[in-house]
């Protein structure tokens, strides 16, 4: 019992003295998930905009799969991006593997589907009335999509929020392609696991409430966006 307690007060000694190690992880922890979160939104907000504002076919199959996409395991990515990266691997030459740009890359493909469905979902929710005075009013294509955004921002910066949630409490992307190198692609959920593994559990929880508390703030955002539009 005693040692329990003496884990969690050095736990957060180190946080209230903002311990540097500490304060390092979660800082590219952040970093990294924002990158990731940035790219996934320029390319899923349009993608999920057209196919929740299109008429094609072959788009009930699409979101089929797309909403397959977001049950893949974030070890089963890594692994497929590692034998990609790796040195015999198709883009081996790039030497991108353990490295930050690494873990970027496939934390934009767990959440690119995620904030592509969940755009699309909001797209089709938007009252068709609002297109409809948009093209009546002579706008174009571009100029409905940012009408309908503007309509539901609540929703869709709340699949933005998700999508960076999600990501930053993952650790299988970050520890089979950024390798856990100290200072460089440690992240908050792989230190964790390495801590632990090692006996620093002072270190190790430390660092899950720093991830505990940025899965509440991004969860209180998250339910902020979406009562906003509903409160006068």
């Amino acid at each position: 019992m005693n040692w329990t307690l003496d884990q969690f007060t050095e736990a957060f000694r180190l946080l209230t003295t903002m311990d540097r190690e500490v304060l390092g992880i979660a800082a590219l922890s952040l970093g990294l998930a924002t990158a990731s979160t940035v790219l996934a939104t320029l390319a899923g907000v349009p993608l999920g905009l057209v196919i929740g504002l299109g008429r094609f076919r072959g788009k009930r199959l699409l979101t089929t799969v797309l909403h397959a996409s977001l049950a893949l395991p974030t070890v089963l990515i890594g692994l497929v991006l590692y034998s990609v990266l790796s040195r015999r691997g198709l883009f081996g030459d790039a030497q991108l593997l353990y490295t930050r740009t690494a873990i970027v890359i496939g934390q934009f493909i767990l959440i690119l589907p995620l904030i592509t469905a969940l755009t699309q979902a909001a797209a089709e929710g938007v009252d068709r009335r609002v297109r409809l005075t948009a093209m009546t009013l002579g706008a174009g294509r571009a100029r409905q999509a940012t009408t309908i955004l503007s309509e539901g921002r609540g929703t869709f910066l709340a699949a933005i929020v998700a999508g960076f949630g999600r990501v930053f409490g993952e650790v299988g992307i970050s520890m089979m392609l950024g390798g856990n190198i100290r200072s460089y692609t440690r992240t908050v959920t792989t230190a964790i696991a390495l801590q632990t593994a090692k006996g620093e559990i002072a270190l190790g929880i430390a660092l899950g409430i720093v991830l505990l508390a940025f899965a509440l703030a991004v969860n209180l955002l998250l339910v902020w966006l979406r009562r906003k539009p509903e409160e006068p």
